[in-house]
């Protein structure tokens, strides 16, 4: 049992960009899917399928996105962690290096992209910074 699935996701794309692997598998859950969603929306990733474990259980295999041989991902960041929750108002939706990067927000309309949250003027959980 991961006291916090979403971490353990951020890190294992981050393994799995350092060492220049194709594709990553990440633990299924219907949140990580909509972070993915995002992942894929903003340019991030090149895609993610869903592969069955067992009757209840499965995982996303991540493609992992490059240019000229170097990662689109340079990090990814969690802010929200278990012990420590951190909200933003959608005026105060921290930008990531001035706008490059992107921060992932988990609203009352579903996960968004701080750009997505701005427009329809939700502010919501701050779940990480990814650049």
């Amino acid at each position: 049992m991961l006291t916090d699935p979403i971490a353990d996701m951020f890190a294992r794309i981050k393994n799995a960009v350092t060492r220049k692997k194709e594709f990553v598998k990440i633990p299924g859950s219907n949140f990580k899917r909509r972070i993915l969603d995002v992942l894929k929306k903003e340019g991030y990733i090149l895609d993610y399928k869903i592969e069955p474990v067992n009757d209840y259980m499965y995982d996303f295999v991540v493609y992992l996105k490059y240019y000229k041989g170097k990662s689109v991902i340079n990090d990814l960041i969690r802010i929200s962690k278990p012990g420590r929750r951190i909200y933003a108002p959608y005026d105060n939706i921290p930008l990531v290096f001035k706008g490059i990067g992107i921060s992932i927000l988990s609203t009352s309309k579903g996960v968004l992209s701080h750009k997505d949250a701005y427009k329809q003027k939700l502010g919501g959980e701050v779940i990480g910074y990814i650049y």
